[in-house]
This record gives C-alpha cells, structure tokens and sequence, in this order.
C-alpha cells in the first residue's frame, strides 16, 4: 500500500459505514447474497431483514417471515435436538456450516448447511445472531450421483476390479447355476453373497448362511441335512437341516475349504441330484436350494494339494468371482471409511462429519491384513475416541499409526527384479497407448493382474 492509498483508507472506511447506514443500500448489498440471511433475536424471532434468497429457499415472503419464530419458517431439523441459535446466544460462539435439513413452504426438504455468527452491544452481550443459510441441493445430488455411481447396496467401490464383478451381479443372480466367492477374510463375501440373493427371483425365499469352518465336522453334516428321530442317542425327534430352511431360496456355505472328505462326496451328491438323506434317514429329501459357497483359502491350490475334490470345486465353480483385498483397491479406503462413518452416526446419534487429511493419509498407507472388517474395526474405534466433527490421527488405534510410521522411516529401496517389471510395464503401455487389454496380452498375463501391478507401482 503506498502513501496516497494509507491517507484515503479511513476516508474510504467511513464511506462504507455510511453506506451501511443507509437502509437501502444495506438491504441492497444483503439481496445481492445467494445464500439466505436474516436476523434472529433473543427471543428466536426473525427481525430487521430477511432477504431474498431466503425468500426463495423457505417460501416465505419478507413481510410474512419478519416478527415470526425462526423455527415455524425454518422447521429445521436441528432445532429440537442441537439447536445452533442456542449455541449462539449461551455461548457467544460463532457457527460454520452446520448440515442441516429444512421444510419450504410447500413441504419440500431442502439441504442445507447453516451458519450464524453474534451481534454483541458494547458491553459483549449479544443481543442477536445473524444466520445464513446455504442451499445444498446442488451438492446433494451430485453426491448422491456419485454414492449411486460407487454404490451397489452395502458395497461401496470405484476400483475397477470390483466394479467389473459388480456389474456381473445382475446377469448371476438371474441365473440358478452354483456360485463359488473367493478372496481373504473380510473383503465381503457374505456381503455378496446376500446381494446375489437378493437380486436373484428367490429374493422372496430364505436366505440361509453355514458357516462351515464355525462347526465341528461331526456335527456339520446334521446342519446341514438335518437327522432323524433316532439317529443317534440325544435324536428325540427330526431336526431339519439348513438345505431343508433354504428350500425355495439360497444357501450360503461360507469357509466350505473346511469340509471333510466325506462330507465333500454328500454335498457333490447334492449338487448333482438335488436330494440328499438326512443323517439317520432311508428316504431322499428334495430341495430346490440355490448353492452359493465362499472360501479364504484358493481352493485351486487345495484341490492340487488333495484336501479339496477336483469334482467338487468344478460344481461349486460354475460361476467364480474373486474379490481383491482392500490393499488391491486403496482408491475406495476414504469412500469406505466414510461410508462406515455415516452408518456408525446413524447408529450412535453422533455427528462426526469427515476424518483429517493426516489421518486419512495414515489409513491410505496402511495395508488392512484384515481388509474391509478391519477398516470398520479402525473407524469404530476411532468414532468412539473423537468427541468433535472430525477424526484426527489420535483418535486411532495406535498400532496402526505406529506401523504405518516406522514403515514410512524405513523405506527400503525396491529390488532390481521389480523395477524392472515396473519399466517394462509402462514401456507396453506407452506402446499400446494406454489399452489394459492390449498390454495384459502383450504381456502375457491378466487384465486383473496387470491392475494389481500397476497399483503396486503406482502407475495410473
């Protein structure tokens, strides 16, 4: 600022205080605001001015909102729970961008975010607060485009893999054939699993989980085909098993790589005829019983290994999906963790609203050997700990931040062998301009592992 600029900077100054005095020209500069404002005092009614764009958004005209409780033109769903006026005028603090929900004139709801801010008397009393109000309709749908865009019921994803084999759901359910789910404990087999069903013409039939690896191998085969009166000393009267429960709807045997040999020949015999004989019985049972099955372990390598028949895995592998670890897909941890986030506010009456950049960066670096229920793990935890709007690095697990830290301080440097892949990788790329499919072939190797390496090595 030079010499001429410090001397009319007071005259200046007074000019717009002038200005600011003149009712007109302040009623003018406040209509020219797209956001709503308006005056609340004390006693919570609306005075001095209401302005256009709350005109616009509530529907209430000026003369009908001024001298009007903010609460019967607002109807806003923080006012009988957590008040922000409240906030305002008990502690004198300012207010940003509270979501909230409001109900126009003609029953709309309407998203918004509120924000108020004290006017104080010379002695610090605040004697009123202006409000604004922001119109989040635009904000809304767009999000809600996206949440549809990277949502298919409870799976939450944008990586390409997963969207593959989410576009898939639709064309398997429909189908009756046998559906076999691998990948680690916690990418959300169950989850899909549930999904197929529920697309499925069964979606009105049970859906009925086994849970193969939980039970006993004596006790897993009457579980699942039930017994009869007799069959052994406490059989006091038939017991139907899961196969009979499912009947008309899905059954969902989860860890089936744990199943005994013997039990393996009955479930193929199952597969086969569609009848089975429960434990202590003579006569065959029909089910009509969709099989959709799920294993943590590649039951290729159990099958090259003995502990797993070669025919079964063919039966139950009709249709084979495989999930990636949440470590294969560390674009969707913040739409996850997020998602986990709302449902835990849903649940709790909390109102944490986002996770801090640094703590985000440590969940983005860490390697979730317990992939999805790890995650909600994590943000449960860290939801518990945080008693403000946003998750900071203390408020999770401390392992995890260690871990991730002293990975970070070490930072090995990669081997010959693998940046070597790396350069040979991206020099196909160059060559095939960019086309996965082309380069994968080039290569000599899957569309999905060629998605892997490139997250490995960071290459987009």
């Amino acid at each position: 600022m030079n010499d001429r600029d410090r001397r009319n900077s007071p005259r200046v100054t007074r000019s717009i205080c002038g200005l600011m005095d003149d009712g007109q020209t302040c009623c003018l500069i406040v209509n020219s605001i797209n956001d709503g404002v308006f005056v609340v005092s004390r006693d919570r009614r609306i005075e001095g001015f209401f302005n256009q764009a709350a005109e616009r958004l509530t529907g209430f005209r000026v003369e009908e909102a001024v001298g009007r409780a903010c609460y019967d033109v607002l109807r806003c769903s923080l006012c009988q729970t957590e008040c922000p006026v409240d906030l305002v005028f008990q502690k004198g603090e300012v207010v940003r961008d509270r979501p909230a929900k409001i109900i126009s004139r003609d029953h709309r709801e309407v998203p918004v975010c509120i924000s108020l801010s004290p006017i104080k008397d010379d002695r610090e009393r605040v004697i009123a607060a202006v409000e604004v109000v922001r119109d989040c309709s635009v904000e809304e749908d767009l999000r809600r485009v996206l949440h549809d865009s990277y949502h298919f019921g409870e799976v939450v994803s944008k990586n390409p893999l997963m969207q593959e084999i989410l576009e898939l759901l639709p064309v398997v359910a429909e189908s009756h054939s046998t559906v076999l789910i691998q990948g680690e404990s916690g990418t959300g087999k169950s989850m899909l699993a549930r999904i197929i069903h529920q697309l499925s013409s069964r979606r009105a039939g049970p859906f009925v989980k086994l849970n193969c690896g939980a039970i006993p191998d004596p006790l897993l085969e009457s579980e699942l085909f039930g017994y009869r009166k007799g069959a052994f000393t406490d059989a006091r009267k038939d017991k139907p098993g899961r196969l009979q429960a499912a009947d008309g709807g899905t059954l969902f045997l989860d860890e089936v790589g744990c199943m005994s040999a013997a039990l393996q020949v009955k479930l193929l015999r199952f597969l086969e005829e569609r009848a089975y004989v429960p434990l202590g019985g003579t006569e065959p049972v029909f089910a009509d019983v969709r099989i959709v099955a799920a294993s943590n372990v590649d039951l290729e390598q159990q099958v090259a290994a003995g502990s797993f028949r070669a025919d079964l895995f063919y039966r139950l592998n009709v249709i084979g999906l495989r999930l990636p670890t949440l470590a294969e897909r560390r674009e969707d941890i913040p739409l996850l963790a997020r998602h986990i986030l709302r449902k835990y506010n849903a649940v709790s009456g909390k109102n944490i609203r986002c996770f801090s950049e640094q703590a985000l960066s440590l969940l983005m670096n860490y390697d979730f050997p317990g992939n999805v229920r790890e995650l909600e793990n994590i943000v449960e935890h860290a939801c518990v700990l945080c008693p403000g709007p946003t998750i900071e690095v203390k408020h999770l697990p401390m392992d995890l931040v260690t871990k991730v830290r002293g990975r970070r301080r070490e930072r090995p440097e990669p081997s010959p062998l693998a940046s070597s892949e790396e350069r040979t990788i991206r020099w196909v790329l160059r060559k095939v301009q960019g086309s996965r499919v082309k380069a994968a072939h080039e290569l000599g190797i899957s569309r999905a592992t060629l998605w892997r390496k490139m997250k490995r090595y960071g290459i987009s």
